[in-house]
């Protein structure tokens, strides 16, 4: 397995890492995802590790805190092997305070996830969105306050807008307090957003993208084709609505081209979407789930080759979205404002 830097800090981590939204079930949407209890979450991380993915991810909100007391489960005595992200921000309880980045409620969350979780300590710790009604000096010097405390040791952020980040970063700087050094990001084929904005903000910012969500909500797992009905047991009929909408036209060129370079490659639908994205510029780690060892051992096939240049040339070209003003006009003046990918 590759190891990279995490955004501008000395940590390293795996080029591909799991994704826990499939441990617990609880619930219908995350009952959609899957329903993966102890035994079988440890054989899942018994692969992971052995192949070297050693970054597990998870959130509060997760099967209402069921994914976190899973993982800890799973990882027991062998901690120290892997390295633990989760979240909070969104709503965890009933209680007016049970929601958001106040001081309260992230040092509830972190103190409950710390239990869920059978550890001291968590590696990175990540808001799951941005929360307008708390200053941003208080979510931050909360962080610092709970780094020096050995609670968290790296911070990062999920959902942001480009201003929220940066904001962020220039609170941070102005009061020597931890920098975010990870985004957890949507981005994929049919989802490529993140670029107009959050990327060259992650290139000069130093902020690694932690992408979530690389399959584009189940849409390129190999099984939608032009024609035909979405499979009886997708996901997509439960959680789709809950994502961005994907016009259909837009999404079977995007499975036509990788159809295509499946056939040439040898490789499959899933692997070749995950290996595009391993080529992108700021992407640190690709967050890979799975229903089961099948699922698990496919997706893990993405990483150790690459695509070639004209292979990735032919899914920028099939994927390349409308750009929204003020993208469009910049393009225009690339020689002075080069954008950080060609697609």
């Amino acid at each position: 397995m590759e190891y990279r830097q995490l955004g501008r800090s000395g940590l390293r981590v795996p080029a591909l890492s799991f994704g826990t939204g499939t441990f617990g079930g609880r619930g219908d949407f995350f009952g959609a995802w899957g329903h993966t209890e102890v035994e079988e979450a440890r054989r899942l991380v018994d692969i992971c590790l052995e192949a070297g993915v050693t970054l597990f991810d998870s959130a509060d909100i997760y099967s209402a805190g069921r994914s976190e007391e899973v993982l800890g489960e799973a990882l027991k005595g062998r901690r120290h092997e892997a390295l633990i992200s989760t979240k909070a921000t969104f709503r965890a309880g009933k209680g007016p305070n049970d929601v958001g980045s106040s001081r309260f409620h992230l040092i509830e969350a972190v103190d409950a996830a710390l239990r869920r979780l059978q550890t001291d300590y968590i590696d990175l710790f990540q808001l799951h969105g941005f929360d307008a009604l708390t200053p941003v000096e208080e979510t931050l010097s909360t962080l610092d306050d709970l780094v020096r405390a050995g609670k968290i040791r790296y911070v990062g952020c999920s959902n942001f807008s480009g201003w929220h980040l940066m904001k962020s970063l220039a609170v941070a700087d102005r009061h020597g307090w931890p920098r975010y050094v990870a985004h957890q990001a949507y981005y994929s084929l049919v989802g490529r957003d993140y670029e107009w904005e959050l990327m060259p903000l992650g290139l000069d910012q130093g902020v690694g993208a932690l992408v979530w969500s690389p399959l584009g909500w189940g849409r390129l797992t190999g099984r939608i084709r032009r024609g035909q009905p979405l499979p009886a047991t997708s996901r997509l009929h439960k959680t789709g609505e809950a994502g961005p909408p994907v016009a259909d036209e837009y999404l079977y060129e995007v499975v036509d081209a990788l159809d295509e370079i499946a056939a040439e490659t040898g490789k499959s639908v899933p692997q070749i979407a995950l290996n595009w994205l391993l080529q992108r510029p700021t992407v640190s780690s690709v967050i890979v789930g799975a229903r089961d060892e099948a699922q698990l051992r496919q997706n893990l096939g993405a990483a150790g080759w690459n695509l070639t240049p004209e292979q990735v040339a032919r899914l920028d070209a099939a994927s390349r979205p409308a750009k929204a003003y003020p993208y469009w006009h910049q393009a225009g003046f690339a020689e002075r404002n080069p954008p950080p990918v060609d697609g």
